[in-house]
């Protein structure tokens, strides 16, 4: 499975690509981030987003798009542009047809690490690890999407195939035995 895992964000959305399954090593395929300057209108800052978004999308051909779900923050201007951020992600993978999934932070962080509470330099230091890189991917942006890919392969697959248990088990006719 080839995940594209994004960290949303307006002014650095970290954008990471990885092939795994369930359970096994994941393999690096790349890893980028998207810049918007903070002092250019937010119409083109989203736009410009979209684009590289899609550009991606259309470049590494996954098989589904992992969004990390925005989070409450205090800074109500960070959050807000966090949104809109992942809003365009999701919007990227659904636009290409591609299932989308979100993951909170702590969701991620354990993981990767085993740890919901595991701080970024440990986020990073695992995320290094696991795809056998020689050097911690840079900037932080970048390893907090290649976190998000791994955390849907070894995660989300398990998910996928419960949703889809369940929803063979929703359509499946009930049968009635005995009498009435």
């Amino acid at each position: 499975m080839r995940v594209l895992g994004i960290d949303p964000g307006l002014t650095r959305c970290g954008v990471g690509v990885v092939e795994g399954v369930p359970g096994r090593p994941c393999k690096l395929v790349g890893y980028y981030v998207v810049y918007t300057e903070p002092d250019e209108d937010i119409a083109l800052r989203l736009l410009h987003l979209d684009r590289s978004l899609a550009e991606l999308v259309a470049e590494h051909r996954p098989d589904s798009v992992a969004v990390e779900r925005v989070f409450s923050q205090h800074n109500t201007q960070t959050v807000t542009g966090t949104a809109q951020a992942s809003g365009v992600g999701i919007l990227a993978g659904a636009r290409a047809g591609l299932p989308v999934q979100t993951y909170t932070p702590s969701e991620v962080k354990a993981a990767v690490t085993g740890s919901g509470t595991a701080g970024k330099a440990q986020v990073t230091s695992m995320v290094t690890r696991l795809l056998g890189l020689d050097g911690p991917p840079r900037p932080a942006d970048a390893a907090d999407a290649l976190a998000i890919a791994i955390c849907h392969i070894w995660r989300g697959g398990t998910r996928a195939r419960l949703q889809a248990a369940a929803v063979k088990a929703a359509r499946t006719p009930v049968r009635r035995t005995g009498a009435r």
